[in-house]
């Protein structure tokens, strides 16, 4: 099943006034006339800042469409640098220079900022949190808790004073990114509580072009978010029960389960053909509740030449 017919795992192509390739944890992207990129969303998969061995069908296709979704359903917020989505796995759009920070923003105690909370620390990237909270719960407010945006190796949480100070974000341009922070995750809580689920935490990024901020890359995908089910959510955390989520923490779990987090001298636990089909269908459970609508997988045809024909036929557009 997973082999170039239904996957995507890396792309090698030549597009006429390429100027430029990067190859990211899960994307491949192409640069045009040094003005336009062509974004590929492969079906790679990280955690723990690892690419795992192996892809999940329609993974990438569920996170480009999901996100080509989100951006357009908050446009009237801030622009974003989308200009076309010529194919399931591919989004054309602007070049910006991105800021050097993501910015978290979490209305719950999950994830990481549980892991850091219940190792004891009341502090994350700066903001105090009140004693007393259990795993998953609300919190009294959203709070932004950013990350440098590391060009190898893990992200590192970091404070706004942290930013300030080392001047990687000016002070004008961090406060817009704040509140284009609280703006995006409010209407993403609202969009998502129609849909019978909650947004937990989620990463938003930003870059400028001409001056201009814009928001780039994916957003409020399984990759950049985290949600739970709202139907049973208070009597599960009555109970002190898991909340039933739909994000990648499934995976992060699977992994630390079978001994692995990334560390030195840790090894990536086998995938088998069960465990990868299951990851493509929560990707695609997701996708369905996120968005309500159907989720179509492609025809037949090989997804490598298709893609590589979608971006041709769009640049001929640009």
């Amino acid at each position: 099943m997973n082999d170039e017919l239904t996957s995507l795992k890396e792309t090698h192509f030549t597009f006429p006034g390429q100027t430029n390739f990067y190859k990211g944890k899960v994307r491949d992207v192409y640069t045009i006339n040094n003005k336009y990129l062509a974004m590929v969303v492969t079906d790679r998969i990280s955690a723990f800042d690892v690419v795992l061995p192996e892809a999940i069908p329609y993974k990438g296709q569920v996170l480009n469409q999901i996100a080509a979704k989100f951006l357009q359903a908050t446009a009237d917020i801030v622009p974003n640098w989308v200009i076309t989505v010529p194919d399931p796995s591919v989004t054309i759009g602007r070049i910006c220079d991105p800021f050097k920070v993501e910015m978290v923003i979490r209305g719950y105690l999950a994830g990481h900022a549980w892991r850091e909370y219940s190792a004891g620390k009341r502090q994350v990237c700066g903001v105090s949190l009140p004693d007393g909270l259990k795993e998953n719960d609300k919190l009294p407010e959203p709070i932004i808790t950013p990350t440098t945006k590391a060009s190898i190796g893990h992200d590192e949480d970091i404070s706004r004073a942290q930013i300030l100070a080392r001047n990687i974000v000016s002070e004008n341009d961090y406060i817009q990114l704040e509140n284009y922070t609280k703006a995006l995750f409010n209407r993403g809580t609202e969009i998502a509580t129609k849909q019978g689920l909650i947004l937990v935490d989620t990463k938003y990024e930003f870059g400028k072009a001409d001056g201009k901020i814009y928001l780039i890359d994916e957003i409020h995908t399984p990759d950049s978010s985290r949600y739970f089910y709202s139907n049973g959510y208070d009597e599960r955390q009555k109970e002190g029960e898991p909340q039933k989520q739909l994000s990648k923490e499934f995976v992060r779990k699977w992994l630390i389960e079978n001994g692995f987090q990334g560390k030195d001298g840790q090894v990536v636990p086998l995938m088998t053909n069960e465990i990868v089909q299951s990851i493509s269908e929560r990707y695609i459970e997701l996708f369905e509740q996120i968005t309500g609508e159907h989720f179509t997988k492609p025809g037949n045809e090989n997804v490598t030449g298709r893609v590589e024909k979608a971006i041709n036929n769009a640049l001929t557009t640009l």
